[in-house]
């Protein structure tokens, strides 16, 4: 249930390819998931209705997105049937004695879990991974092997409805990668210490021959290991005191030449966050005993993330459409900064929909027009789902609209992607970036920019 989640689909499609019959429903089937799991032979349901549950099934996974009142979850209680959280069937079927590398924090998981995953699989380690999106070089986000070794990004939203622990609490870590630790989840969390303290819970259970990997340049990361760690730990960062210090980088176009740990590496990814996720991933690969040259071989062909500064397409006039799953104001101001090295003296556009369960709230109405302001331009969409919030509560876009113009920003509301298509198709010159944040749909935008501009 809820199967087009990044995460659950991924899982679906690797438990499909291990043999098993799987179905699933979904109230947003949209592409990329959508193709790709047509494309394994999972049969997809649009919408939840009771008559959707197999009557031969062995086991229900419900995602998290699933809450009482979904009318297969009250099926499935009503009739006792066997029902897990994503999480439990991971940790019960598949990582019990593995060596399993958690990557966690409030950014960069994805592209760290699927660097760290590529060095294994270009070093012939063959590792079991779960992503929470799809990897370019792997071609699916999840799959199930006999290697010992299993790269699993690990989030920190809760598990399911009847269980409100972190997904990565389920886990067993030998090694656990905290890349960054922020307010985020507004639904499930009341403040950044409800946060941090589920982090120490993920933290403690890193056992003594393991180790902790913690960004050294941020302070909540200290901050929790000091108060929560038990295990091996080393900083990573650029900081000159971290353990392994990131050093000598060396910002190009089209790439970025970085020094770890006395090792010389090169990526083709921008900005300093992907510079610390790619240390991060190495800093990893050398604890479980990959060599140095297997790593520079397997960073020089990776080809990073769908939905993680991805372009899809340039149209006749030279204008750039990128897309990013960026929603916090971290990594939207981040992501922006890595376009900026990238299309060094083009125009740059943000366009965003407020679509996550926090950035449709108001927690960040000061620190959106700052990493929104990075921008040459903005288009804003309506907040998503705005009737399930209190005013007092919904983002306020009027006054995101005044800050942003009041920055000298030329900044735009249009209430859907067709209106936003329409506003750059007067807006948008020759040579432009236009560079589209969104955790979902956004209702075909990219394509939509594509053939109109």
């Amino acid at each position: 249930m809820g199967i087009c989640g990044t995460a659950m689909g991924s899982v679906a499609a690797a438990f499909r390819d291990a043999g098993y019959r799987v179905t699933g429903s979904d109230s947003q089937v949209y592409d990329p998931m959508k193709s790709f799991l047509e494309s394994r032979g999972i049969e997809i349901l649009d919408g939840y209705k009771s008559d959707n549950l197999p009557a031969d099934v062995d086991l229900f996974v419900i995602g998290n997105a699933q809450s009482r009142g979904n009318p297969e979850v009250e099926e499935v209680l009503r009739r006792k049937l066997h029902y897990v959280s994503l999480p439990e069937l991971l940790r019960d079927q598949i990582l019990r004695g593995k060596r399993n590398f958690v990557v966690s924090g409030t950014h960069g998981k994805t592209t760290t879990s699927s660097i760290l995953t590529w060095i294994f699989e270009s070093a012939g380690l063959d590792p079991s991974f779960v992503i929470g999106g799809l990897p370019g070089n792997l071609k699916q986000g999840a799959r199930f092997t006999a290697s010992d070794l299993c790269v699993l990004e690990g989030d920190e939203y809760d598990s399911a409805f009847f269980d409100k622990r972190s997904k990565f609490i389920h886990y067993l870590p030998e090694v656990a990668i905290v890349n960054n630790i922020e307010f985020d989840h507004a639904d499930i969390y009341e403040s950044l210490a409800a946060i941090k303290k589920s982090f120490g819970h993920m933290i403690r259970l890193v056992p003594d021959n393991g180790l902790v990997l913690i960004n050294g340049d941020d302070p909540n990361c200290l901050e929790v290991f000091k108060a929560q760690g038990h295990s091996p730990m080393k900083r990573v960062g650029f900081a000159p005191d971290c353990e392994a210090a990131i050093t000598e980088v060396d910002y190009q176009a089209d790439n970025t030449s970085f020094t770890v740990e006395g090792e010389r590496y090169r990526i083709d990814l921008n900005g300093e966050y992907n510079v610390r996720n790619a240390a991060m991933a190495v800093t990893a690969a050398r604890f479980a005993g990959v060599e140095a040259a297997s790593i520079r071989e397997a960073l020089s062909t990776f080809s990073g993330v769908r939905r993680r500064q991805e372009v899809r397409g340039v149209t006749s006039r030279n204008i750039t459409i990128v897309d990013d799953f960026g929603h916090h104001p971290t990594a939207i101001r981040e992501a922006l900064a890595g376009m900026r090295q990238r299309f060094a003296g083009a125009r740059l556009w943000a366009v965003f929909e407020p679509r996550s369960n926090t950035t449709r709230r108001n927690v960040f109405q000061d620190a959106l027009p700052e990493a929104l302001g990075k921008a040459d331009g903005v288009c804003l969409a309506a907040v998503a789902r705005a009737d399930s919030l209190a005013e007092s509560e919904r983002l306020d876009t009027d006054l995101l609209m005044s800050t942003l113009r009041d920055g000298g920003i030329p900044a735009f509301y249009e209430p859907d992607a067709d209106a936003i298509v329409a506003r750059l198709e007067k807006e948008a010159r020759d040579n432009d970036v236009i560079i589209v944040f969104s955790n979902g749909g956004f209702g075909g935008i990219h394509d939509k920019l594509l053939k109109k501009l």
